[in-house]
């Protein structure tokens, strides 16, 4: 084991100082002072912006070719004062012509949409970021970017806070201004310069291009490009940053299953937002109340295995990459929807457990150091038989070479004593986790990867309880391969984490590469070759999975993915294929199954889009064929109205049965204006033998204030008896002292 985490630290550790960022000097971004008041109207008729001087432009093309200036022009200039910073773009066109926003909704994402996003590197290094956009309608979105922005994923939306913007529509242009309050973001006090990128997308051209130029084969929310952002002066921190969150809210509910019912019972919470120091933040959350979080999307499991569901609620979203950065998908030591929910001792159910309080200190304490700090309390329930709960999560974060950084993570869940113990937690109840991550992202951002290690504590003292993992990720214009070796033990149990198996080693290479055509259709395409295996001492083998696919994006942003797949399999365990209840395969079994798969994006900027994913072929003794997708239909930005599907169909030789699975969720998005919000989903899932209806009324009435009311229905889809009702009314307000 020693000599298996030698050679993983020493390229981690090696590559980095091998690694140089791009040699070409680039032009900076200079903002000046401000000496006379703004109007934020979206006009830039004042002196400031009249002026010539200042403004950036020369944008270059991200997509579909990095090759070349943008088509049409994009100019940006940048003001401040002891309060604020000041943003003012222009983004001309051709002539006139119709914009694309697929909502009136805040945070709007997408390649459909028309927008200009402005990215600033306030720590000048190159890992995290804030960012702000806005579309042709005015419609806002923030968000903050970790990990260096290699992935899409490395951006959250979720981050909320007040600031304001105006955009105008003329003939042959569109123009925006904005006023960030400087409280609102975090930087060195005295600071005089920022890392900073702009970028355009563009629904008309197909068009997105970058200020600083971005390499195509990178994410376009990439740090590892960037210019300088020069104050005229050093930055000052003037106001203090404290918001209070209050909220109320009323919830009535009937479960018919058990015939229980709850009556109209209102609630009283809220949250606290304070900034301490320049770069640190504080929040509160006390009697938490997320009924405005709308269900899961939920799905089809033919897996053997705990399916993960995204975290959707606001107080854990913030700055969640402190603690969502350690571990990766198939071992997380730390996820946040295990705070609240817990097992009813009586029927071994799921149930929502009352959050008492949570805090969390999150930022940064110097350039280099970030640090997220997180307690929870839960309450105890006597009656399903759950104590209540204590939740503490502890990472701190260190830069290391040009954008790297090397984190600890501590997580510890303690349970209330009851009435056995004269003291506050039971001594024997509890469940701990220690561990390292290195995460590497080289300055040119061709070389990334990742390798940690845990290891958890119980009290009955398991064998094994650690999990291991090294990943190497090398892409360039033409090639891209990875390699990844996992190896976690049989007794690694991450209580507040999210592990899905255990007791196996796993080893998963792939390789790529695209060709890039002179073609006014396709703009890349390329094939692909993965392996995956997964082993143990005790048995072998026990899985594997080769795949061999080509891909083929258009122009148009629309894909295609062809891939042939072969799997290998064991069963440790008595298993239905259907997951329906009916005669399962039995332990130590295994099976070899070949499929095709085809994957399918149209258009995205269409009124009308198609995303598709269908496979067929063998099924551990039997056949499926299996089409996932989602049909939608955009009427300009008033209505969203999609459809997902999801369909299988096996076929197994008897004694097994048969089960054909259908999983059907319309989805009506409304947004009357950029106040006013209405969705409804409805989900129809024959695996679960259920029927439900979430819909969800919002209104805005200030910024970052909403009134919601929320109403979710479960039915039985053969006779519609219904099984659970819940109606809830909320509202908060963000005040800012």
């Amino acid at each position: 084991m020693k000599f298996r985490l030698l050679i993983p630290i020493f390229l981690f550790t090696v590559l980095p100082i091998l690694t140089f960022a791009q040699g070409k000097s680039e032009s900076n971004a200079f903002a000046f002072k401000l000496k006379e008041p703004i109007n934020l109207d979206g006009e830039l008729d004042e002196a400031i912006w009249a002026d010539p001087e200042g403004w950036n432009g020369d944008f270059t093309q991200y997509f579909p070719s990095d090759t070349s200036a943008s088509k049409i022009r994009t100019r940006v200039k940048i003001v401040f004062d002891e309060q604020n910073l000041y943003i003012a773009a222009v983004m001309e066109n051709l002539g006139p012509r119709k914009y694309v926003s697929t909502s009136l909704r805040r945070d709007f994402r997408g390649e459909q949409n028309d927008a200009i996003v402005f990215v600033l590197d306030t720590f000048n290094d190159k890992t995290n970021a804030f960012s702000f956009g806005i579309n042709p309608y005015g419609v806002q979105r923030e968000g903050l970017i970790s990990n260096g922005g290699s992935r899409s994923e490395d951006l959250s939306l979720a981050w909320d806070n007040k600031w304001f913007s105006e955009a105008k529509i003329f003939e042959n242009h569109w123009q925006a201004e904005l006023i960030i309050p400087l409280s609102t973001i975090r930087f060195s006090e005295g600071t005089q310069n920022w890392n900073a990128n702009f970028y355009r997308i563009d629904s008309e051209y197909g068009e997105r291009s970058t200020w600083t130029p971005i390499p195509r084969n990178f994410s376009i929310l990439t740090l590892a490009f960037s210019r300088k952002l020069i104050f005229e002066e050093p930055l000052k921190k003037s106001a203090a940053n404290i918001s209070l969150i209050p909220y109320t809210a009323a919830r009535t509910s009937k479960n018919f299953l058990e015939g229980t019912e709850e009556e109209l019972t209102p609630s009283f919470g809220g949250d606290a937002k304070i900034g301490i120091g320049p770069a640190l933040n504080l929040d509160l959350t006390f009697n938490p109340d997320f009924s405005q979080v709308e269900v899961d999307e939920q799905v089809t499991n033919l897996d053997r295995f705990e399916i993960f569901f995204p975290e959707r609620r606001q107080f854990f979203l913030e700055n969640a990459d402190l603690f969502d950065s350690f571990g990766q998908m198939r071992s997380r030591p730390f996820f946040s929807r295990r705070i609240g929910v817990d097992i009813d001792s009586a029927t071994g159910q799921n149930i929502q457990s009352k959050i008492i309080y949570g805090a969390r200190l999150s930022g940064k304490i110097t350039e280099d150091w970030r640090v997220g700090l997180m307690n929870m309390q839960t309450a105890t329930d006597e009656e399903a038989g759950v104590s209540g709960k204590n939740f503490t999560v502890m990472a701190l974060q260190k830069k290391v070479f040009t954008r790297s950084n090397i984190g600890l993570i501590y997580v510890d869940r303690e349970s209330l004593a009851l009435d056995d113990y004269q003291q506050l937690f039971d001594p024997n109840a509890y469940n701990r986790l220690l561990g390292v991550d290195y995460n590497l992202n080289s300055a040119d951002g061709k070389w990334t990867g990742k390798a940690f290690y845990h290891r958890t504590f119980e009290s009955n003292k398991p064998e094994a309880p650690y999990s291991f993992n090294a990943y190497m990720l090398f892409s360039d214009i033409h090639w891209n391969w990875s390699f990844s070796y996992q190896d976690i033990g049989a007794g690694f149990n991450p209580a507040v984490g999210f592990v899905p198996r255990v007791n196996f080693r796993r080893l998963n290479p792939d390789l790529s590469y695209l060709f890039y055509p002179t073609s006014r259709l396709i703009n890349r395409h390329g094939p692909k070759i993965e392996f995956e295996g997964y082993w143990n001492e005790e048995i072998g083998q026990t899985d594997r999975d080769i795949n061999l696919g080509y891909l083929i994006r258009f122009n148009s942003f629309s894909e295609l993915e062809l891939t042939q797949k072969n799997r290998y399999l064991y069963l440790f365990q008595d298993f239905d294929p259907t997951r329906t209840g009916g005669e399962p395969l039995l332990a130590g079994t295994d099976y070899h199954n070949k499929t095709i798969q085809v994957e399918y994006k149209s258009n995205p900027r269409n009124p009308i889009n198609l995303v598709l994913d269908a496979e067929a072929g063998q099924y551990y003794t039997g056949n499926f064929q299996r089409m996932t997708g989602q049909m939608g239909v955009r009427m300009g930005y008033l209505a969203n109205i999609s459809m997902n599907f999801n369909y299988a169909r096996i076929r197994l030789p008897e004694p097994q049965s048969d089960a054909d699975l259908i999983l059907v969720g319309p989805r009506i998005d409304l947004t009357f204006s950029k106040k006013l919000f209405w969705t409804t989903f409805i989900q129809y899932n024959n695996q679960i033998d259920n029927l439900n209806i979430n819909t969800r009324f919002q209104w805005r009435y200030a910024p970052v204030s909403d009134f919601f009311l929320v109403y979710t229905d479960n039915y039985f889809p053969g006779d519609f008896m219904p099984k659970q009702r819940t109606l809830v009314l909320k509202l908060n307000y963000w005040l800012n002292i």
